[in-house]
């Protein structure tokens, strides 16, 4: 064997256990920082088993969309039938009005019902009587804990042409009722109306959190420059929140086929005539799934919304990194 073969394979044997040491030391570098940080994993865990225990063991049910699911024979002993699911649900009658439905909502959402706590988180930051700021938030905050059944008795008394609050008024005022519960023109208004109402404020919290973490020197020299409130707003705290508002974004984008299920179906109802502007595929697949029995293809049409939402958050994430450089990962 030749001086130079030898050479190279101590070379390349050098090389290995360099390699190989280097490995150690990061996995010993990585157990370090994790036990030098256990308490705060110990707080992490009850998260994590909730996640994996609730949303990733259940994963294994979404080949029931690929059967026929008969409930005697269970999960293995079902006959298979492919994309059979699929190929109904898409060639359905219902497809397109509930595709269309769904994003219609979803964009007026992200249109209306997204900015809103934005800009309360602004406006209640620029707000220096305490006492007047801590009610506010508070009255805006309390809608949140009621639940949307309560909230559709309230919108039913205040909307409603026979009992409602509104009919009354405008019979004082000598005008003609206007029809807004059961009224197709009036469902998408009264959808994002409730919506803000009742979410405006607790989604707020987040917001009014990162604007806590912005600097006052950095106020204080833009005062000292001249610049007014609405000046600071738009050149120092919008700018500041870009970051968290860019992560709920991708979120909400990702989510664009899950409307407020609760909403409606306590909105919609039974109303089979409100199923045009208000049946979306949450509602759909509630019917279809526990009052017609097809769990099948209520699975196959879930499996259908987790794909889609998964391809948009990955497209959202990447036009984000490339126009700002701020996406959830690179």
């Amino acid at each position: 064997m030749s001086s130079e073969v030898m050479a190279d394979r101590a070379l390349a044997s050098a090389q290995a256990a360099s390699a190989a040491e280097r490995r150690a030391g990061a996995a010993q570098r990585t157990l370090a920082r994790i036990w030098f940080y256990r308490y705060i994993y110990l707080l992490m865990l009850p998260g994590l088993l909730y996640f994996f225990v609730f949303h990733y063991l259940p994963m294994w049910g979404v080949i029931v969309a690929f059967q026929e699911f008969r409930p005697w024979q269970g999960l293995l002993a079902s006959p298979w039938v492919g994309f059979d699911n699929f190929t109904a649900f898409f060639h359905g009658p219902y497809f397109w009005r509930l595709l269309r439905n769904t994003v219609l909502i979803s964009v007026l959402n992200l249109g209306f019902v997204f900015p809103s706590p934005i800009i309360l988180a602004l406006l209640l930051n620029e707000v220096r009587h305490t006492r007047y700021k801590r009610v506010i938030q508070t009255i805006s905050y309390y809608p949140h804990f009621i639940s949307w059944v309560v909230v559709g008795g309230l919108l039913i008394y205040m909307f409603s042409v026979n009992v409602g609050f509104l009919t009354g008024f405008l019979a004082w005022l000598g005008l003609p009722p206007i029809q807004i519960i059961g009224s197709r023109s009036g469902f998408l208004p009264l959808v994002v109306g409730s919506a803000i109402w009742k979410d405006v404020g607790w989604s707020a919290i987040i917001y009014l959190a990162a604007i806590a973490g912005i600097s006052p020197e950095l106020y204080q020299a833009a005062t000292v420059d001249g610049a007014n409130r609405f000046q600071r707003v738009v050149h120092i705290t919008l700018p500041s929140i870009v970051p968290v508002i860019i992560v709920l974004l991708l979120l909400r984008i990702g989510a664009i086929l899950n409307n407020n299920f609760e909403q409606l179906l306590i909105l919609v109802g039974t109303d089979a005539s409100l199923y045009e502007v208000g049946d979306v595929i949450d509602t759909w697949v509630y019917r279809t799934g526990f009052a017609q029995g097809q769990m099948s293809l209520a699975t196959a049409v879930g499996l259908f919304k987790g794909v889609i939402g998964l391809v948009l958050l990955v497209g959202a994430n990447r036009l984000t990194n490339h126009l700002t450089g701020r996406g959830l990962w690179r």
